[in-house]
């Protein structure tokens, strides 16, 4: 696992050449988890940004860099050497409202745009739906859930376990934590 101080690095460089985007990106994945009181380690670096910014960003990326190694209208994967960082682009309205309404939070990484933990939790389930063999995205969810029980919107969650037709899932995951 690299050291933090690289992966600060690799973050601030990036934040600092994102300046020049519409809309700053925000963090999602495993980073973001820690702004929630949940913290794991984690390899690369995770952020959801504007659709309508998918061009510029890969172009100071590959200035900065990065190869791209997959890209589409919902996603893009950049590597430079063991540095990894993701994008999920924000075209369909929930995404681009939980990007709308990221808030700047103080992270063990310096002062970063965060999605909500409610959205941090509907992005983990629409990757574990993408992917079933992606479990640590559920456990993701559980201890998001657990930490922050009582400063939720349920509300909101229930509507992205609805969106996905996993509320059997939800009522699983809560009845585990009540025990």
């Amino acid at each position: 696992m690299r050291p933090v101080t690289r992966l600060v690095d690799q973050i601030k460089e990036a934040l600092a050449a994102f300046a020049s985007l519409r809309t700053q990106p925000a963090l999602i994945g495993g980073l973001a988890l820690a702004a929630h009181h949940v913290v794991r380690a984690t390899q690369d670096v995770d952020f959801l940004a504007d659709a309508a910014d998918a061009e510029k960003i890969d172009t100071l990326l590959r200035g900065l860099g990065y190869r791209c190694l997959h890209r589409s209208e919902d996603a893009a994967n950049y590597l430079r050497g063991d540095e990894g960082m993701d994008f999920l682009f924000a075209h369909r309205p929930a995404a681009a409202n939980l990007l709308g309404n990221a808030e700047v939070k103080e992270t063990g990484l310096g002062r970063l745009r965060v999605v909500s933990a409610e959205g941090l939790i509907g992005f983990k389930l629409q990757a574990f739906v993408n992917n079933p063999k992606r479990t640590q995205d559920i456990e993701d969810i559980r201890s998001l859930l657990r930490v922050n029980k009582h400063s939720l919107n349920m509300m909101e969650v229930k509507s992205y376990f609805a969106l996905f037709g996993r509320e059997a899932l939800l009522d699983e995951i809560i009845a585990d934590l009540d025990r």
